[in-house]
């Protein structure tokens, strides 16, 4: 009998490897899913019925049933029974300067202002508020606390004994790529759906330094820079910084709204698109299968870069987390963003940079000029950890931590908010998307709550004639805090509400 073109197909595309520590199901259904978002499967594809889905790849039924079942969840697939699993796309439902001369008094005083001119710039407004308070909400921070300490205390010292860190000192300008470019390479081929090589990548401090060398080398002024209706504040002082004019498209329960953009946009007229795909920023709405797709295809057909910010891709609680828009992008379109270690005390955490390999080498080249020496003792620790697994264990024994805190918190807000204020169970992620009915003032809300020794920064608020919410963050309290969070936030919301 000869095979389907499906059949030989998935005899050509599908590789998976049973030694690696990630199931064969999801190896698989991310395949599968590249295939679909790279139109070698388009809607309607029949896909072949798990015993001969089975006999093709050497895989139990029950490993080929788990596969369609998480394609199924994610919206690749329908299954219908007695007829089969088909490729599925749904259709869109819608589509100062002062230089006095000092007295004598003042002769030994460091001047407070300079007698000079500099250019100020007010986009670059710090957002750090001071308080005295005891507990604080953020936006989805980890708990430094579960960083393990002990142990790190060990590996650090190993790192810094190691002959081949000397050398590495001795000799900064290699040729071959470092053991953490490899290293982390690798492990976002094995975690992400990637398919990339080390030159596809570079490390940075932090995901905003990794966006503002972006920035400078993708945007010149007035370029049009899109971002959701609700968005990263961080994000849009660094566009605006490198002269974009941003405006906002509309977030549904469906993510950024394409359809909006082909209304309101040609051809032309937009140098990139911000968004979170995963977890969108604040809202931890996903953007669906169907809109990835139309999205990718419009950047393709308008000429315009993504940019993928991944922030908190690894804390996922419930089935596997959706694979990163940049792993089906053929098209060298975008530009993904994402932060390693976030178990890990901050010192210890690096951002990175996915896209392809001649924006990387300029990337590279102004990465040099900001931050030349680089920390080698902590790309030494991370290579290990990643080495010898160190690094998966730790996500996967705090993912059942916060996993827990995501309950107990869901559960209090049921006992304090159910009648006041909505929000959804998230699938992952450090905070809560708490919506209030009631429009009431969030700043007098936090007025009320500091009173009470609970600081809530302007920077978790979200207010306009439409919304009245909070990115409430769990992440960093325990149940003990969690609850006197909650009581104190209560308190503070009865206040204001009867005002």
């Amino acid at each position: 009998m000869i095979d389907s073109p499906v059949n030989i197909l998935f005899k050509q595309l599908i590789d998976f490897d049973k030694s690696i520590s990630q199931p064969v199901y999801i190896q698989v259904s991310q395949q599968i899913v590249n295939a679909i978002q790279r139109r070698y499967l388009v809607k309607g594809t029949m896909l072949p019925g798990t015993r001969v889905l089975g006999r093709l790849l050497e895989i139990h039924r029950n490993t080929a049933v788990a596969i369609y079942e998480e394609l199924a969840s994610q919206g690749w697939v329908e299954i219908i029974p007695n007829r089969g699993t088909f490729v599925l796309v749904p259709e869109l439902k819608t589509a100062k300067i002062k230089a006095p001369s000092q007295k004598i008094n003042q002769a030994y005083t460091y001047a407070k202002t300079t007698g000079f001119p500099f250019q100020e710039s007010f986009h670059l407004a710090s957002t750090v508020e001071l308080t005295n308070a005891k507990h604080t909400i953020n936006d989805g921070k980890p708990d430094l606390r579960l960083h393990p300490v002990h142990q790190f205390t060990r590996w650090y010292s190993a790192a810094m004994k190691r002959k081949t860190l000397l050398k590495k000192w001795n000799r900064p300008s290699e040729s071959s790529y470092s053991l953490f470019q490899t290293q982390l390479c690798n492990y976002l081929n094995a975690t992400r759906g990637f398919h990339i090589r080390p030159n596809n990548l570079i490390s940075t401090r932090s995901t905003e330094m990794s966006l503002y060398i972006v920035s400078q080398l993708l945007i010149k002024h007035n370029d049009l820079v899109l971002v959701g209706n609700l968005s990263n504040y961080a994000a849009n002082m660094i566009f605006q910084q490198a002269g974009a004019t941003i405006k906002t498209v509309p977030v549904d329960a469906n993510g950024l709204n394409i359809e909006y953009i082909k209304k309101h946009f040609v051809k032309g007229s937009i140098r990139c698109i911000y968004l979170c795909a995963h977890r969108q920023y604040p809202t931890i709405v996903k953007l669906s299968a169907e809109r990835r797709l139309e999205l990718l295809q419009l950047s393709v057909a308008y000429g315009f870069a993504i940019i993928e910010d991944d922030y908190d891709y690894d804390f996922q609680f419930e089935g596997s987390a959706m694979l990163p828009m940049a792993s089906a992008d053929a098209k060298g379109m975008i530009i993904y963003l994402g932060k390693f270690g976030q178990s890990l005390f901050p010192s210890f955490q690096t951002g990175f940079v996915v896209a392809p390999e001649n924006l990387i080498l300029e990337a590279t080249n102004y990465l040099q000029l900001i931050d030349k020496q680089g920390d080698l003792i902590q790309e030494q620790m991370l290579s290990e950890l990643i080495n010898e697994g160190e690094i998966h264990r730790l996500m996967k024994k705090n993912i059942i931590v916060y996993k827990e805190r995501r309950d107990y918190l869901c559960k209090l807000l049921t006992e304090y908010f159910s009648e006041t204020a909505k929000w959804n169970i998230p699938s992952g992620g450090l905070a809560v998307w708490l919506q209030f009915q009631s429009n009431i003032s969030l700043v007098k809300l936090a007025e009320e709550a500091e009173k009470n020794n609970l600081f809530l920064p302007k920077t978790i608020l979200y207010q306009d004639k439409n919304t009245c919410a909070i990115r409430f963050g769990f992440g960093h309290l325990n149940k003990e805090e969690m609850e006197t969070v909650i009581t104190k936030l209560k308190n503070a919301y009865n206040k204001v509400s009867i005002k």
